[in-house]
């Protein structure tokens, strides 16, 4: 009887649940002693992240270059010099631009506040809405957008701290990031060798094609989502100046940056784009609804799949629960890497999986025949 009981798989996956249970409790309880190491976490992941993306949009230019014969040191600071007339390239094109459409927008925050009060005004008195009282019943609850709008804005203008902080973390940045990044792309090439030397030899073999299949994957995935920034920031904002809105060439930047976040990201990055709108016409709105559709439809359609190519099968449900959950704990950072790490830590445990079903069969010398998959998820495949 107690054999068969610890045989059955309620029992397994009962003793896994209590287990997890109890380590979560624990930690719970004595979180004090992880907290030096959280913070030291989490001050270096935002520059690491940067620097990786950075590495692997680069890289391939070392390679490059390599190619014909240029060190690889003489490369990186042939890339840095190329990298940093790019940056000046793009402050003095773009940057004073941007500032001053940011200008313009606090300038123009009272009349912006006012128009979201008419907007919404109008739209309640239509004669279809007019018999629900609708003006009346927000009056009465006190529930005022603008008031709304105003104190939401004012709460982050409010908390100078969290601003200093902010612009203190974004100069210490500035300064890591490109360290770290000249390491990366300097030294990047020894990580492999490096971590082979932490298991047995006989492993050396299958460590280094996991971790060589890992890097490529990594290095196409990147790759393809800067390009995919790239198109949806640049149509975006020519969408916007073609039907006529104000600061096209930030909402276009917003919408770029923010389409990296899988599912969330177009429905983030245009709520900035729809809230202009409001304050002109609902049908700006429509407009810029119109907008988003188109781009988000190249993009899917055509951009995407010729640059990235099929994708790794991740349920949606899966994809917006890790969303929902690295959010909340590393936030918009999180949101950005939890699904490609997510992808590769599953990939790499199929994988090791199936080399355990085949040592158990006696199969092993078939390692290398073993299928894996890949390819990293993306929101606009097909599931």
């Amino acid at each position: 009887m107690l054999k068969q009981m610890r045989e059955s798989k309620l029992f397994y996956w009962s003793v896994q649940i209590l287990v997890i249970a109890l380590l979560i409790w624990v930690f719970s309880q004595i979180g004090w002693v992880f907290t030096p190491i959280a913070t030291f976490f989490s001050t270096l992941f935002g520059p690491i992240i940067a620097a990786g993306f950075l590495f692997y949009m680069l890289n391939p230019l070392v390679k490059l270059m390599m190619k014909i014969h240029i060190p690889r040191r003489i490369a990186v600071w042939l890339i840095f010099l190329i990298l940093l007339g790019a940056v000046a390239l793009l402050v003095a094109a773009i940057i004073p631009n941007l500032i001053s459409q940011v200008t313009q927008i606090v300038n123009n925050f009272p009349e912006f506040i006012a128009e979201v009060r008419k907007s919404t005004t109008a739209f309640l008195n239509k004669p279809s809405l007019r018999k629900y009282n609708l003006s009346q019943s927000l009056t009465q609850l006190k529930i005022d957008p603008a008031t709304i709008l105003r104190s939401l804005l004012g709460g982050v203008s409010d908390n100078i701290g969290g601003v200093v902080s902010s612009v203190g973390s974004a100069v210490i940045s500035a300064i890591t990031v490109p360290v770290m990044l000249y390491y990366f792309l300097k030294d990047g090439h020894k990580l492999i060798p490096n971590i082979q030397r932490f298991f047995p030899n006989r492993f050396n073999d299958q460590i280094g094609d996991v971790l060589t299949k890992m890097n490529e994957t990594i290095s196409h995935y990147v790759a393809g989502e800067a390009v995919e920034l790239l198109f949806v920031g640049t149509a975006t904002g020519i969408g916007y100046v073609i039907i006529g809105m104000p600061y096209a060439l930030l909402l276009g930047v917003v919408a770029g940056f923010m389409n990296i976040i899988p599912y969330l990201g177009p429905y983030i990055g245009v709520a900035p784009a729809l809230i202009i709108a409001a304050t002109i016409s609902w049908e700006q709105m429509a407009l810029v609804a119109v907008v988003v559709v188109i781009v988000q439809q190249l993009d899917g359609n055509f951009i995407y799949p010729n640059v990235v190519g099929k994708a790794l099968d991740i349920h949606p449900l899966t994809i917006i629960i890790l969303l929902l959950v690295v959010g909340n704990l590393w936030g918009i950072i999180g949101m950005i890497v939890g699904v490609p790490v997510y992808a590769v830590v599953k990939t790499v445990v199929e994988y090791w999986r199936n080399i355990r079903v085949l040592r158990e069969n006696g199969d092993l010398e078939e390692f290398k025949e073993v299928p894996v998959q890949w390819h990293l998820p993306h929101p606009k495949d097909k599931q």
